[in-house]
Parts: structure tokens; C-alpha cells; sequence
């Protein structure tokens, strides 16, 4: 499985989440397993997934039920982060990011910070850049209701911006999603 058996077991091995949608067609490109982590320090007005707020709701999910739920549906195009706020989680997100792109799958993960953001704290939080590492796609910013959209897919708001990470990456400046 590639993970660290000798880092504490609750931090390597399970998620604290608020629940998963098996198949999703609006969470990203294709048929995804959307897993909404739980707690959130956003907390944005009008949110779609308000229950996903407390750090203290939902519940443990071993990261390997996770995975056995990812096996068994042969349809799924990739796999997205959302919630709650899933960099909140990086660190206990990344044997899990690292799985799935071990398995081909492509990785989208919704934030409320901005991109640039997220760089600029990894050299105090490592786990933002490692996490970001596996990542095709982010989208970026808060949701705010008073930009709310239906017609930018994978978006909630204007504000937000769906992001190719691999190529912001590699060429260290903000490439948009297309």
C-alpha cells in the first residue's frame, strides 16, 4: 500500500468525513467519487455543504475502506476532494492522493484558499505542496454567493477558478483549467 506504518496510525490511516457521493458528474471531468471531508474554517455564507463545517462532526473513515470503495466501481473517471476544507486534512490526505494516482486516476480538489496562498504557507505546512503535487485540477477561492453560477462547470462562484496544477507547477504561474 506505500504508507508509513510507522507514523501514528490515526494520522496515516483514516479521514474524518462528512460522507461520500459514489458517482458525481459535477464535481470534475467524468464520473468521480466525490469524498466531502469534515471541518471547515471557511465557513462561507450560503454554503452547499454547511454540515461539513464542524471540525468535531462527521466521522472516521479508514483510508483503506476508502480505497476497497474506489476498487470496486469500475466506471469511475477520478476521484475529488471536497467538503469541509480538504488542505485542513493535507497531511492525512496524501497517502490517500498518492494511492489513487497510483491507480490512474485523475485527482480534483475543491479549497477555499487561493492557489497562490496554499504555495506561499507550504513552506510552514508541507503537506499543502505534497498534497498539490498529486493534484490535476483545483479549484480555488470561496465560495460567494453574490457571484454564484450554474453555467462555469465545476465552479459555485465566479471568484473560483478550476486550475491545471501540473502546469502551474511546471511553469511556477497560474495555468487555468481548459
Amino acid at each position: 500500500m506505500g504508507f508509513n506504518m510507522s507514523e501514528p496510525e490515526e494520522r496515516v490511516l483514516r479521514l474524518r468525513i462528512s460522507g461520500i457521493e459514489p458517482e458525481s458528474i459535477v464535481d470534475g471531468p467524468g464520473i468521480r467519487m466525490t469524498i466531502f471531508v469534515q471541518g471547515c474554517p471557511h465557513r462561507c455564507p450560503h454554503c452547499h455543504n454547511p454540515q461539513t463545517h464542524d471540525f468535531n462532526g462527521g466521522h472516521f473513515l479508514p483510508i483503506q475502506e476508502i480505497l476497497e470503495m474506489i476498487e470496486e466501481n469500475d466506471i469511475l473517471d477520478g476521484i475529488t476532494f471536497s467538503g469541509g476544507e480538504p488542505f485542513s486534512q493535507a497531511e492525512e490526505l496524501v497517502p490517500l492522493a498518492r494511492e489513487i494516482k497510483e491507480r490512474g486516476y485523475n485527482l480534483v480538489i475543491y479549497t477555499g484558499y487561493l492557489y497562490e496562498d496554499l504555495l506561499a504557507s507550504s513552506s510552514k505546512i508541507p503537506a499543502y505542496l505534497e498534497l498539490l503535487s498529486f493534484a490535476d485540477i483545483l479549484v480555488d477561492g470561496p465560495f460567494i454567493y453574490a457571484e454564484r453560477t450554474l453555467d462555469a462547470p465545476f465552479k459555485g462562484s465566479e471568484n473560483q477558478r478550476a486550475i491545471d496544477v501540473q502546469k502551474s507547477l511546471s511553469e511556477g504561474r497560474v495555468v487555468l483549467f481548459s
